[in-house]
């Protein structure tokens, strides 16, 4: 079985999967997939041993782990970009600006909407495109709260975008350790020359950060004010999202993130 045919069948399990959430043996799968048993069992096999799949002690196959966990990501990024839609539109209408919303899949992310401001930034980042980790302001935002998005960044090849991008491993830390202390990230030319990108998170709880807000500007067309502006702008936003989202909130939307009351 080739590298694609694998990918496919897997999604092809995780489907038949779905639909028996009391689970399936090797043979019922082999079966429904036409596939013949050493197949079947070789590919079962591997998802076991990446979390995808489970077996139980009577040989049934269910969905694993790190199956639902991805599958509650993908819907809560889902939720919150239908939650969300009024209020980024509403952000675009006031700055003008693009307006994006980007939302972790696994190990990478994307944006998956878009507004378009009266004086739109002419940049062509297409809808679930995979954005670079180190020098897009969303991605270092996840970087910064996310331990997996994090670690991967740093194992990877860093790409020069730009004479501004950040590279080296010190620089990367200390930026990542600023955007996890003041709540939002920026991003400077890093990708793109001429290019500002803001980001700020959208939170379900005081940590877990489920989405982000993106605006794009021209770095001729602002200063520190309006920068400024922009991200409290965006902040204000987000606290909207989140309210919709029920997170409840006891504190300014540039305060940093909460710390609630866990007793510890």
């Amino acid at each position: 079985m080739g590298s694609n045919d694998r990918y496919s069948r897997t999604f092809d399990v995780l489907e038949l999967l779905v639909s028996r959430p009391d689970g399936m043996t090797v043979t019922e799968i082999s079966k429904r997939l036409d596939l013949p048993m050493s197949s079947s069992h070789n590919l079962l096999k591997r998802m076991v041993a990446t979390d995808v799949a489970a077996v139980r002690e009577d040989l049934r196959y269910s969905l694993g782990p790190r199956a639902i966990r991805l599958g509650i990501r993908i819907v809560d990024g889902l939720e919150v970009r239908a939650i969300s839609r009024r209020h980024l539109g509403e952000l675009a209408r006031q700055t003008g600006y693009d307006v994006y919303l980007a939302v972790p899949f696994g190990r990478r992310v994307a944006y998956v909407d878009r507004f378009q401001g009266s004086r739109p930034v002419t940049v062509d980042i297409r809808l679930g495109q995979s954005l670079y980790l180190h020098a897009t302001a969303v991605g270092k935002l996840f970087a910064a709260n996310d331990r997996q998005l994090r670690r991967r960044l740093f194992a990877g090849d860093r790409q020069q975008l730009t004479k501004h991008t950040l590279v080296e491993d010190a620089e990367l830390e200390r930026e990542l350790d600023r955007i996890a202390e003041q709540d939002f990230a920026v991003s400077r030319e890093e990708a793109i020359i001429g290019v500002v990108g803001i980001a700020v998170p959208i939170r379900a709880d005081h940590s877990t950060v489920v989405a982000a807000i993106h605006l794009s500007t021209l770095s001729n067309s602002i200063d520190a004010e309006a920068e400024r502006a922009l991200i409290e702008s965006a902040a204000a936003t987000a606290v909207l999202v989140e309210r919709d989202l029920g997170r409840v909130h006891h504190a300014d939307p540039l305060s940093g993130p909460e710390t609630g009351d866990t007793g510890q």
